[in-house]
C-alpha cells in the first residue's frame, strides 16, 4: 500500500485553515503558525477579557465557501451570526433596507423606498447596476471606480453617500485607485445572485470562535499536527517533495501574507509580483460606555465624520455599552493623528450618531491599527497562481483569489483552491481516500 502523503501548511489564518480542512482525510497534515493562536488578521485579541477582535469583519450570504467550511467544523452560521437583509443606513444620508423578496425585486423595492435619494439619483443608481448585470458583471476593459462612475453619470451625492463608503468597505481602497472589475465581482456575488446572497452576516461572537478555533479543534480530531508558535525559516525544493526547515514533506502550502510568502520562498518571479502590491490600513476603535446602546440597526454610517461605520456590539454579542468604530483606508491626515486625538474624533462622531451618548465619556477605549490590513485592489494587479514556481509548493491567501478583494471569502476560496490543486497534482496512488 502506498504511503499517505505528508503535507505541510505554513500559516493558520483563514486561508491556511481552509486548506487544512479541505485536505483533512486525504493526507497527513502538519500546520505551522508563527503565532500562538490561529486566525491571522481575523481573530480574537490575545489575552483580552472581552470579545474584541483585531478588526471588525462582516460577511455576506454570498460567502458560500466560508459558510460551507464553518458548517463542516461544527459552527452553525445561524447561531454564530446575525443575518440581516441588505441595508444601508447613513446618518443624514441614504437610508435603505431591502425586503425579503426574491432577487432582484428586493433591491428594486429597497431602492424605490430609500430615503435620502431623489428620484433622479435612484434612476441613476439603478441604471448603473443594471448595466453591470447586462455585462454579466464583467467589464470589457478595467478602469478605476472613479472613472466608471463618471461614465455612468453618477451624481456627487451618490458618489459620496453610496459609492465611496461602499468601495472603502468592500475593497479598502480609495475609489480613485480601486479596480472597477474587482468591485463588479463583489457586486456580482452579492446583488447578482439569490436574495439571501446579499444578506449581511454580522458576527455575534469573536472572530476566533467564528471559524479559527473550531477549525483547529476539528483538525486536531482528524489527527492534524499543530505547531503553534513555530516560525518556518526555510522552504526548499527536494527530490519528489519539499523540505520545511529540514523536514521532508511531499508538498507544502504557504498561506502567508504576500510579503512574508515572497521572503520565505525567495523565488524571483513571485518577489517581482509581490513588489507591485500596495497596502492600506484599517483602524478599529472599541469604546465602552456605562450605558445601554440603542442603535436603529447594528451597523450605521456617518457621512463627513472620521469613522466610516459604527457597530453595536451590545446588540450583537451582548456586551453592554460596547461599540466598534471602523475607519477603512484612512487618509494620511487621519493616519498622522495621535491615538488620543483619533479617539476624541471618534467620540465626537459617536455623539453625532447617538445623541444620548453625547458628552458621556467612555469607560474604556482601545484602538487597533492593522497597518497592512489589506492589499490595495488596484487596476491591473497581477495575482500569482496558486501553484508556486518552487517545486511541490502551493500558495494560499486572499491576495491570490482572482478578481476578488481582500476578504474572508477570498482567503477561504484561495485555501480551498490550493488544496484541490495540490491533490490534483499529486500522483493518485499517494492520495488517501477522503
Amino acid at each position: 500500500m502506498a504511503a499517505i502523503p505528508r503535507i505541510a501548511i505554513i500559516g493558520a489564518g483563514w486561508a491556511g485553515l481552509a486548506a487544512a480542512v479541505e485536505l483533512a482525510g486525504h493526507a497527513e497534515l502538519t500546520l505551522f503558525e508563527a503565532g500562538r493562536e490561529p486566525g491571522g488578521r481575523a481573530r480574537r485579541i490575545s489575552a483580552s477579557d472581552s470579545q474584541l477582535d483585531n478588526g471588525q469583519h462582516i460577511l455576506i450570504g454570498g460567502y458560500h465557501q466560508c459558510l460551507r467550511l464553518m458548517r463542516k467544523v461544527g459552527v452553525d452560521p445561524k447561531q454564530a451570526m446575525q443575518r440581516l437583509p441588505l441595508s444601508w443606513y447613513r446618518q443624514d444620508g441614504i437610508r435603505m433596507q431591502c425586503p425579503r423578496w426574491p432577487a432582484p425585486l428586493h433591491v428594486l423595492a429597497g431602492l424605490l423606498s430609500a430615503k435620502g435619494l431623489g428620484w433622479q439619483d435612484k434612476w441613476r443608481l439603478a441604471r448603473a447596476l443594471q448595466s453591470l448585470k447586462r455585462q454579466r458583471w464583467r467589464l470589457a476593459k478595467d478602469c478605476t471606480v472613479k472613472r466608471w462612475l463618471q461614465q455612468q453619470a453618477q451624481s456627487d451625492w451618490l458618489v459620496q453617500q453610496f459609492w465611496r463608503p461602499m468601495v472603502l468597505s468592500a475593497l479598502n481602497t480609495p475609489l480613485e485607485q480601486a479596480s472597477m472589475q474587482i468591485l463588479a465581482t463583489t457586486l456580482r456575488d452579492s446583488l447578482g445572485g439569490r436574495r439571501a446572497d446579499s444578506d449581511l452576516l454580522l458576527p455575534r461572537q469573536d472572530l476566533s470562535a467564528l471559524f479559527p478555533a473550531p477549525a483547529l479543534r476539528w483538525l486536531g480530531e482528524q489527527g492534524v499536527q499543530w505547531c503553534g508558535g513555530v516560525r518556518v525559516e526555510q522552504v526548499q525544493a527536494a527530490a519528489h517533495g519539499v523540505l520545511v526547515d529540514g523536514q521532508f514533506f511531499d508538498a507544502a502550502i504557504v498561506a502567508l501574507a504576500p510579503y512574508h510568502a515572497a521572503a520565505l520562498l525567495q523565488e524571483p518571479t513571485l518577489q517581482a509580483q509581490v513588489k507591485a502590491f500596495q497596502y492600506w490600513p484599517i483602524y478599529t476603535a472599541y469604546l465602552r460606555y456605562d450605558a445601554d446602546i440603542a442603535m436603529p440597526l447594528p451597523m450605521m454610517g456617518l457621512q463627513g465624520g472620521t469613522l466610516d461605520w459604527l457597530f453595536d456590539r451590545q446588540a450583537l454579542s451582548g456586551e453592554r455599552g460596547l461599540l466598534a468604530a471602523v475607519i477603512s483606508a484612512p487618509p494620511l491626515a487621519v493616519q498622522a493623528l495621535s491615538r488620543e486625538a483619533l479617539l476624541r474624533k471618534v467620540e465626537t462622531d459617536i455623539g453625532e450618531l447617538l445623541p444620548a451618548l453625547n458628552g458621556l465619556q467612555p469607560t474604556a477605549a482601545q484602538l487597533i491599527v492593522e497597518k497592512r490590513a489589506t492589499f490595495a485592489s488596484t487596476v491591473g494587479l497581477t495575482r500569482p497562481h496558486c501553484r508556486s514556481r518552487v517545486q511541490s509548493v502551493f500558495l494560499a491567501g486572499d491576495w491570490l483569489c482572482p478578481d476578488y478583494p481582500a476578504t474572508l471569502e477570498g482567503a477561504v476560496q484561495s485555501g480551498v483552491t490550493a488544496a484541490r490543486q495540490l491533490l490534483q497534482d499529486l500522483p493518485s496512488s499517494r492520495v488517501a481516500a477522503g
